[in-house]
């Protein structure tokens, strides 16, 4: 049988907005466990690493690129690394944030090889400390994760950056001046809405799975604020403009079909901000459906 491994990462220490740190028993809440074991998976939940509390840590000055927190976030990520490389390849993991930047840690702790990334989100994440408008680092992981930025987020992990062509940005419409540049510089495909709307989103997923169709492992960092807020209206830094209901249960259950996918982040929703937890439900339904939930 096949076995998901959950880990939690209780952190919100990465983004400026409260709330994201009780993401993790949210989307538990609202039955992740249940929706995985259907799919025909031994379930193995690890509980959540341990996270300080944001009143406990001084934050950095207000300066542009002030690094917020820079350090337990890194040695969070650094422990979320260690967690999942330990774990066998066969293993599907799960991780559940929490703010954005915990993808520093879940990437490179699954990275084995040749490693694509397909980040679906409403954000770039592609600011630098010279780039960021807040110094938020949950603004930064992706750059981090190819190479560019703090060293000490870059070298989290110990692994190779990304390749440019192994990174794919689906469902991006807001975009930072800086990023923008960096992202053309860096050449990473980036599939705005603009994209999605002109193209439909059969066509985008295909080109996906055929970018990534040579590398060994393929990550999926969901953030939920990819959905539009009337959809999910639980995240910290909502959008308008987003993906569909349909439109991201297409995107997952093609991405499912193509059988590319090897783990998985769900980040982002934030309690506080939802309506009866009904984003951390629908989050769970659309990490169903890439999992290989079917209708028939």
């Amino acid at each position: 049988m096949k076995q998901a491994v959950i880990v939690g990462v209780p952190m919100d220490l990465g983004a400026g907005r409260r709330g994201v740190d009780m993401g993790p028993s949210a989307i538990r809440y609202a039955r992740l466990h249940e929706a995985i074991r259907a799919l025909d998976y031994a379930v193995l939940d690890r509980g959540d690493l341990e996270v300080p509390v944001v009143e406990t840590l001084k934050k950095n000055g207000g300066a542009p690129g002030g690094l917020h927190h820079l350090e337990p976030i890194r040695s969070t990520c650094e422990a979320l690394a260690r967690e999942l490389s330990a774990l066998d390849d066969a293993a599907l993991p799960v991780v559940l944030g929490g703010d954005h930047s915990i993808s520093m840690g879940s990437v490179r702790g699954v990275q084995r090889g040749r490693t694509g990334l397909i980040w679906i989100d409403a954000h770039a994440d592609f600011n630098t400390p010279e780039t960021s408008p807040s110094g938020n680092i949950h603004g930064m992981p992706l750059a981090a994760l190819l190479g560019y930025g703090d060293e000490r987020l870059v070298r989290i992990g110990g692994g190779e950056p990304l390749e440019p062509q192994d990174v794919v940005l689906v469902g991006v419409r807001s975009v930072d001046p800086g990023e923008r540049e960096l992202l053309q510089r860096a050449g990473v495909t980036v599939y705005t809405m603009k994209e999605i709307d002109r193209m439909g989103v059969p066509t985008v997923a295909a080109n996906v799975v055929a970018q990534l169709e040579r590398v060994e492992r393929v990550h999926v960092s969901f953030d939920a604020d990819v959905l539009d807020p009337t959809v999910a209206p639980g995240v910290g830094t909502p959008v308008p403009g987003g993906l569909t209901y349909r439109e991201a249960h297409l995107l997952m259950e093609l991405l499912s079909d193509a059988g590319i996918v090897t783990s998985l982040d769900l980040v982002e929703v934030n309690p506080i901000l939802d309506e009866r937890n009904r984003t951390a439900e629908i989050v769970v339904e659309l990490a169903a459906s890439l999992l290989g939930k079917k209708i028939l």
